[in-house]
This record gives C-alpha cells, structure tokens and sequence, in this order.
C-alpha cells in the first residue's frame, strides 16, 4: 500500500501505526486540496490491514486544522447543491468525517494548535483525541457566521460533553484550552506540551500490538453504547463470541497464565505483566 504523493500530508509507518501529519501551510486550512488528500489517505486506511492505529497531528504548530474554507459558503455552485441535495443526504463535511469515525483502525487526534469548526469536528470523528496544555485551542465558531457546525459537530459534540456543555460550546462561539476540553470530555487528556507526542506515540504503539480482531471488536461494541441498553448488550455477546476462542486469544491467555497471572504476585502488577508475556 502506498502512502506516497499527497500534497497536503505525510505519512510515517511503524510498527502497525500510521502517523499522519498534516502540512498545508499558510496554516492548515481544510479547503479542497486537503480534503481530497483526506479522502485517498481514508481509501488506502480502508484497505490497509497492516495498519491497526492512526494518529493525526501537524507539522505546524499553531495549527492543526484552522477550520474549513469559509469562502465555500460563497460559491453559488455549492450553496445550490446543498440547496438542492435530497432530504437524509449528508454534506460533504458529515460524509468525509463519517468515514474517518467508522475506519476499522483505531484513530488517535494529536492537537497541539488551533482547531476550529471543520477542524474540530474533524477531530471529533476520532476515537480519541489529546491536547497540549498552552497550546491547544478548540472552538467550533459557526453560529457566529449565521451557520451551525454541518461536519458532524452537533451529534459528535453533545454525546462527549453532554447536552448543556455543546449548547455553551456552540451557541458562545468561543475557543476552548485543552484544560477546560478535558474538563468537559471534549479530550481525552490535556497533557503538558513537550510529553504530548511521547505519550501519543506509546499508547498508538501498544495498542497497534494488540490482536486487530480485538482492536476491532472492542471499537464495535463501544460504539453500540449509544444503542439502547438491550440491544448494546446483544452487540457485545455477539463480538465476545466471536473473540473468545480465537487461536490468538488461546494462545495470549495461556502465556499470561504461564508467566503468572492469577498468582498473587502477577495480579499486583498485571499489567506488565501482560505486556511482558505477549
């Protein structure tokens, strides 16, 4: 698979991680040029099972993405098309973002710049996301222009930070540090700036060494959490029997038990424990 030739990324492979980084100076804008090179990188993502975990940072760091290209909401052609699009369609922001939520790697959002509507709502099609303290900045500013967030943000953002909070978030159209983003569930973790891609890059590593089945499954299962309670349970008896004799669990489970787990001494440190057997 070739990750070769985009005009507005770069894309490093190592050890089952792929690490995008996004570089489309003056400064990150989320216009045509990036959105195309985004749709081929979700393509050959798609196709890719290599590769288990994906992280998306820049290269500029003032800016992850500034947000989308405003001057699109002055092209007649487009404001016709979404005028004329049929009832259900999703736009073109909900599509692309939507098909970075449901790749089958796990998605990890490095922000340690500015992130505004599109680029925001970008980052909240993500699995996870963390920012750097002093630096991030987050703010989805579209009802300041007359607009609402239409990449997603208004079904992402509330099922993060609750009802309440994404009502502040949108309506204020103001920008948000990583420290209040973390407070309110918008990030996973507001960490201080020079660990941030340390601690990315390990936890994007360890994951991508876990068996890509279970990567999948618990990805799955997660996301029937917003089903109704029942049914989210059904999704889960179902993955669970799909993961739990397979050869690979078979084997990791035997070498845990072979190297100590369920002793007293294992299960005080289990946890390096676990990673040392594999």
């Amino acid at each position: 698979m070739s990750y070769d030739g985009y005009r507005t990324l770069d894309v490093r492979l190592d050890d089952g991680v792929a690490f995008v980084t996004i570089d489309h100076p003056p400064f990150n804008l989320l216009d045509r040029h990036l959105a195309a090179d985004l749709d081929r990188l979700h393509g050959a993502l798609s196709e890719d099972a290599s590769v288990r975990v994906v992280v998306v940072g820049s290269a500029d760091p003032d800016f992850f993405l500034a947000h989308g290209d405003m001057t699109l909401a002055l092209d007649p052609g487009l404001v016709e098309q979404l005028a004329l699009a049929a009832p259900g369609a999703l736009t073109p922001g909900q599509d692309l973002h939507e098909r970075f939520r449901t790749l089958p790697q796990i998605t990890i959002g490095k922000l340690a710049g500015r992130a505004r509507g599109g680029g925001a709502e970008f980052l909240l099609a993500l699995d996870m996301r963390f920012a750097a303290v002093g630096r991030a900045r987050l703010g989805l500013p579209e009802v300041s222009l007359g607009m609402i967030p239409g990449g997603g943000g208004t079904q992402y953002l509330p099922r993060l930070t609750g009802r309440a909070r994404a009502l502040e978030i949108i309506l204020g159209s103001e920008g948000f540090d990583a420290e209040t983003a973390e407070r309110y569930g918008w990030v996973n973790r507001a960490l201080p700036a020079d660990e941030l891609d340390g601690f990315v890059e390990r936890l994007a590593l360890r994951i991508a060494r876990y068996p890509a089945a279970a990567l999948r499954a618990a990805k799955l299962a997660v996301e029937a959490s917003e089903l109704p309670l029942r049914e989210g349970l059904m999704v889960e008896s179902g993955l669970i029997q799909q993961v739990f004799s397979a050869p690979e669990t078979t084997r990791l489970v035997r070498d845990a038990l072979a190297a100590g787990a369920q002793t007293r001494a294992g299960e005080l440190e289990l946890e390096g424990l676990l990673a040392a057997s594999r």
